[in-house]
C-alpha cells in the first residue's frame, strides 16, 4: 500500500501568519490553484491512485475534491484527518503567540491537543484505513501540524520541521514499517498556470 500525503492548499490564515488549527477556514484563490496544479500533475504521471481520503475542515476537503474530480477517484472524508487543535492559540500570528506565552509558546497554549493525542488517532486511522484497503493507493489530504506529527509517528526519519501548502509526501508500506518515497515535494507549484 501506499499513502500520498498532501497538506491542503493555502489559505488566507496561512498567508497572514496565523495559525488555524481546528478553525474552519477555506482555500484561498491561490490555494485552489495550488490543488489543480497538483491535481494536473498526478493525472500526467503512471502512478495509480485508487482514491482520496481527506480531513473533513473545508480547506482539506476543498483540496481533495479537486484532486478526486481531476482523476476520476472517490473522496471520503474523516474526521481523524482533522488539524491539530491549537486552543487559546487559533487565529494569531507567531509575534502574538511568542508576546503571550514566550518563545516556547507550543508547551505553553491552553487547550491545545498534544502530540500524544493526535498521534494516537493518526495511527489508529493509518491501521484502519490500510487493513480496509489492502495493496491499493490512496492520496491524504490533510494538515500541516498533523501531517508533521504522523512522519515522526510512523517513523520515516524524514525532516518534518515545515510541510509546504499542497506538498506531496509518499509513503510505501512495507511490512511493518512506511518508508519514504517521495518528501514534501512541490514540483508542481513551479509550472506554469493551469
Amino acid at each position: 500500500m501506499r499513502m500520498g500525503w498532501v497538506r491542503h492548499g493555502l489559505t488566507s490564515w496561512n498567508k497572514a501568519g496565523k495559525i488555524q488549527g481546528l478553525t474552519d477556514i477555506p482555500l484561498s484563490a491561490e490555494g485552489k490553484m495550488q490543488a489543480h496544479r497538483l491535481a494536473y500533475r498526478l493525472a500526467a504521471e503512471s502512478r495509480v491512485w485508487h482514491g482520496v481520503v481527506c480531513s473533513d475542515l473545508q480547506r482539506a476537503a476543498k483540496t481533495g475534491e479537486i484532486l478526486a474530480e481531476r482523476l476520476g477517484i472517490p473522496l471520503l472524508t474523516d474526521g481523524r484527518l482533522r488539524e491539530r487543535g491549537f486552543g487559546e492559540a487559533e487565529g494569531t500570528t507567531e509575534a502574538e503567540r511568542i508576546a503571550r506565552w514566550g518563545t516556547n509558546w507550543r508547551g505553553n497554549v491552553p487547550g491545545q491537543e498534544t502530540d500524544a493525542q493526535i498521534r494516537e488517532r493518526g495511527l489508529a486511522f493509518v491501521e484502519e484505513f490500510s487493513s480496509r484497503h489492502p495493496g491499493e493507493n490512496w492520496l491524504v489530504v490533510t494538515h500541516g501540524s498533523f501531517l508533521a506529527q504522523m512522519l515522526q509517528a510512523l517513523k520515516t526519519g524524514v525532516d518534518d520541521s515545515h510541510i509546504a501548502n499542497l506538498s506531496l509526501t509518499i509513503l510505501e508500506r512495507e511490512e511493518d514499517r512506511w518508508i519514504p518515497i517521495l518528501h514534501n515535494c512541490t514540483a508542481h507549484l513551479n509550472d506554469q498556470p493551469v
